[in-house]
């Protein structure tokens, strides 16, 4: 099984979840954040986030086995979840897993800051048109 399996039918599971689809708000977490509008679900991701970054946090400052098992653990369903959030995002704005792989794909072999000030020059073109 490739890795990205998982993210295209849970991608693929969140589409027909959608109100749009016959997504029922009243029975179906993701249509009902759907429906609420895009405040509802970025405010979401925005709380996950945060939430991997505590976690995180929590990690780096354990110490014993089990302490760190457990923050390893809190760490990877706090990611989960914020993967799992934006995945309903990228739904409401027609976008899907594959894109944000096409994406980190044409990164790939840059330096971060090659690519960003790549990003930069580009924000600047697009301003002077």
């Amino acid at each position: 099984m490739r890795d990205t399996d998982t993210l295209t039918r849970l991608a693929g599971v969140i589409e027909t979840r959608k109100p749009s689809a016959g997504g029922d708000p009243s029975t179906s977490y993701v249509a009902r954040l759907l429906d609420k509008g895009p405040d509802s679900f970025l405010k979401k991701v925005g709380e996950e986030a945060t939430e991997v970054v505590l976690a995180a946090k929590d990690l780096q400052a354990a110490s014993g086995d089990e302490a760190l098992a457990r923050c390893r653990q809190n760490l990877v369903g706090e990611m989960a979840d914020l993967w799992f959030h934006s995945l309903v995002a990228l739904s409401h704005y027609n976008l899907s897993p594959e894109d944000v792989l096409q994406e980190l794909s044409r990164r790939e072999g840059l330096s971060g800051l090659e690519e960003k000030a790549l990003r930069k020059a580009q924000a600047r073109e697009a301003g002077e048109d």
